[in-house]
């Protein structure tokens, strides 16, 4: 797999009901920033997705936000985004997916609402059909993803899922651990085979 340079992280624009959440969020952000990696994600300041940023930003690191039009005023405050290295507004969530896809090495959700799990299913669908290798991980902070988690091994059993050596997400309970995981990843070449569609960490 090539190199790690950047890192798609995906995530809710709101907080969450737990505390821990905003904290993995921050924590994450420090880490990315801390391995010299950048931050590539959906251009938000507010909630989980803004304590990513502000994460890697008071580390010392390089942020790319990628943000359609019609959120900037929902998801995201200006003078926050002034702060960002690099901001990308889109026409449209089509558009800003993509754009995102390019930039990143790898994919990394956290929790998040319906359009959090539709970006990292689009990821893993396109893993699925050969487009890509790129690491994509599951934070499972306090077993936010565990139904998810289950979805999938579900679909794998009841015969829907027939690549799943191509569909392997990491699962990453803690925060701290993501970016060596990934690393770790990309380091080490896929094996052929039907294997486990979930790879626990």
């Amino acid at each position: 797999m090539s190199k790690i340079r950047s890192i798609c992280v995906y995530c809710g624009s709101s907080p969450g009901l737990n505390p821990l959440y905003k904290q993995s969020g921050k924590l994450l952000g420090h880490s990315i920033a801390e391995h010299g990696l950048e931050l590539v994600y959906g251009g938000g300041t507010k909630g989980i997705m803004g304590a990513v940023a502000d994460g890697v930003m008071s580390a010392g690191g390089k942020v790319t936000g990628i943000i359609p039009k019609f959120l900037m005023n929902k998801e995201a405050t200006e003078h926050a985004l002034g702060q960002l290295n690099e901001l990308i507004v889109t026409d449209d969530m089509h558009q800003r997916k993509h754009l995102m896809f390019q930039r990143s090495d790898a994919f990394v959700t956290l929790p998040g609402g319906i359009g959090t799990v539709e970006e990292i299913v689009e990821m893993m669908t396109w893993a699925q059909l050969g487009h890509h290798e790129k690491p994509m991980v599951f934070a499972n902070i306090n077993g936010f993803w565990d139904p998810m988690i289950t979805l999938i091994d579900h679909m794998k059993a009841e015969g829907f899922i027939h690549t799943s050596h191509l569909v392997k997400p990491l699962i990453v309970d803690r925060a701290e651990d993501i970016v060596p995981a990934i690393l770790e990843a990309a380091a080490t070449r896929p094996s052929e085979g039907d294997e486990a569609v979930i790879e626990r960490m």
